[in-house]
């Protein structure tokens, strides 16, 4: 895109062309049509084995080390401190495998996660005889990671701390920046950070945030089903090559990369940085202002409602949380609801239900069991007239109050 145009963001996405509304997108978004182009292309013309010398593949090459050098870019990275693979979940357990710390050190694990970023650390704890503190927010209501919480958790042992930036089900906003100040007050502690969730929302630079290992998947962010995983200098030296004994192991790639990058899906990733227009800050900016209006209309709504309770910030700002919004309808069960929309919308509205892989959130401190909750997550791609239809289900389904 040579200047972004929020009105005209739709037409990039040949699914919005169906009648199908698209509010799931927190589980993955739609795909680029440019995406979808150079992954047809990419199979179509450049598809070879990497490291040979003749046309065919020293084309494939570069394509592949552009999606790695776009990769990079987006975060404020360089191209050795990043590794592509095929998932967060999978970048998470990768590189739980390459940390090696002191018997008996502490890792200090966020309860508001993806299990992606809770499991590997709680199977390397087993693994190396580690102390586990779990960090559970004070604030019940609106649970929320606040560094101060820090204070009671850190000790000169710990060596590990993990959390999300924003939460999947809460949509909260975690200041991540003033996080990583206080676990590197504890010399050569590290913080590892999931952005599956913020990723799509908000402009990243790694630099800027101060974090040590940071991941996300483009799948969410309207690109290929592939997962970018940063590491700081700290973070690379850190990390132990999983690689095979005869290759180098100087970069993040060589350590955990594992052959893992499908290479028509690296090969895609320029097509999404290249979305966000020369000017990605402004970009991003409208993007915000977007989801905010989107974030407001339903959250105006659910609050004026007293048979709703919402799972999270009740504040629309969008300084404080990203437009995914979750929430419990009073006598209905989460499944039940959704089906009933479902059923009112003919399919044709898309909403969920469930857990969404934050188990340990929704039951230890929401008391919520596998139900879970309803959930309603929009991108910048999604309008207010979509969400109004959405609130008229509603009423449709419940009465006006």
């Amino acid at each position: 895109m040579a200047d972004f145009d929020i009105e005209k963001s739709r037409a990039e996405f040949p699914a919005l062309s169906q009648s199908q509304v698209y509010f799931d997108n927190a589980g993955g978004s739609q795909a680029l049509n440019s995406v979808v182009q150079s992954i047809n292309d990419y199979l179509s013309n450049t598809n070879v084995q990497m490291g040979s010398t003749y046309a065919v593949g020293l084309k494939s090459e570069a394509l592949f080390n552009a999606g790695f050098e776009a990769a990079a870019r987006h975060i404020n990275a360089s191209v050795d401190e990043i590794v592509l693979g095929s998932s967060t979940t999978q970048n998470f357990r990768n590189l739980s495998f390459s940390l090696d710390f002191p018997e008996g050190s502490e890792i200090i694990v966020s309860k508001v996660d993806h299990e992606a970023n809770i499991a590997p650390w709680v199977s390397l704890a087993a693994r190396q005889k580690l102390t586990l503190k779990w960090w559970i927010p004070k604030t019940k209501e609106n649970p929320t990671l606040e560094a101060s919480d820090l204070k009671d958790l850190l000790t000169e042992k710990t060596v590990l701390v993990t959390c999300t930036h924003a939460s999947n089900i809460l949509g909260t906003i975690h200041d991540i920046q003033a996080i990583a100040d206080a676990v590197h007050t504890i010399p050569g502690a590290l913080l590892c950070v999931d952005a599956v969730a913020y990723a799509p929302h908000r402009q990243i630079n790694v630099k800027a945030l101060g974090v040590d290992f940071y991941c996300f998947s483009w799948y969410k962010v309207y690109g290929p089903h592939i997962s970018v995983l940063y590491a700081s200098r700290a973070g690379l030296d850190a990390v132990h090559s999983l690689g095979h004994y005869f290759n180098p192991s100087n970069t993040l790639t060589d350590k955990l990369g594992l052959a893992g990058a499908s290479y028509e899906l690296v090969a895609a990733i320029p097509a999404v940085v290249d979305y966000f227009s020369a000017n990605p800050s402004r970009a991003w900016a409208a993007i915000e202002k977007r989801e905010a209006e989107l974030q407001s209309t339903l959250l105006t709504y659910l609050n004026s409602r007293s048979d709703v309770t919402i799972i999270g910030s009740r504040d629309t700002d969008s300084r404080k949380r990203v437009s995914t919004v979750s929430f419990l309808v009073r006598d209905w069960k989460s499944k039940d609801f959704v089906e009933k929309v479902d059923e009112v919308s003919k399919g044709e509205v898309g909403i969920r239900w469930g857990g969404f892989y934050s188990v340990r959130l929704l039951e230890e401190l929401f008391g919520l069991e596998k139900d879970g909750v309803v959930r309603a997550s929009f991108v910048h791609y999604n309008t207010v007239d979509e969400v109004k239809w959405l609130i008229a289900i509603f009423d449709q389904i419940l009465g006006k109050e």
